[in-house]
């Protein structure tokens, strides 16, 4: 996807609450399209379930998700997932299931990720990791 780039739960959450460190991430999506993963989506599902969110505040959400593109599942991410999760375990700093599927979207469609939360992401190979956060080992650069 040319000019795109996929947002993880994290940095989407700062936008849809108005949180103010969504300006951390502000010039990196201007312009730009907006995605996030399958991943994403479940994990927000489970936010309005566990968190036992009113209908407004789900048809918010709604409205919201619609200006994003969903990277959906798909062959090619089983095998990108597959990759980053042996890869990650063999240097020794396993990742989290949820933050694998969300890498996978990333590498799979040769997008750079933005998280708030590079230290999730650290050692994954073949990712390019966009994190404005202050305690970060991501380069923050493309």
């Amino acid at each position: 996807m040319m000019d795109a780039v996929l947002l993880d739960t994290d940095v989407f959450s700062f936008f849809f609450k108005r949180d103010t460190r969504r300006e951390f991430y502000a010039a990196d999506i201007a312009g730009r399209q907006l995605c996030i993963a399958f991943m994403t989506v479940a994990e927000l599902k489970r936010w309005e379930i566990e968190r036992n969110w009113g209908e407004s505040r789900r048809e918010k959400l709604a409205q919201v998700l619609r200006h994003y593109v969903v990277l959906p599942y798909d062959a090619a991410m089983a095998d990108a997932w597959a990759q980053t999760a042996v890869a990650c375990k063999q240097a020794g700093r396993e990742i989290e299931c949820g933050d694998c599927w969300i890498a996978a979207a990333a590498i799979r469609h040769g997008i750079p990720l933005l998280t708030h939360n590079g230290r999730h992401f650290r050692n994954v190979p073949y990712l390019q990791l966009i994190s404005r956060a202050p305690d970060s080992q991501a380069d923050g650069t493309e």
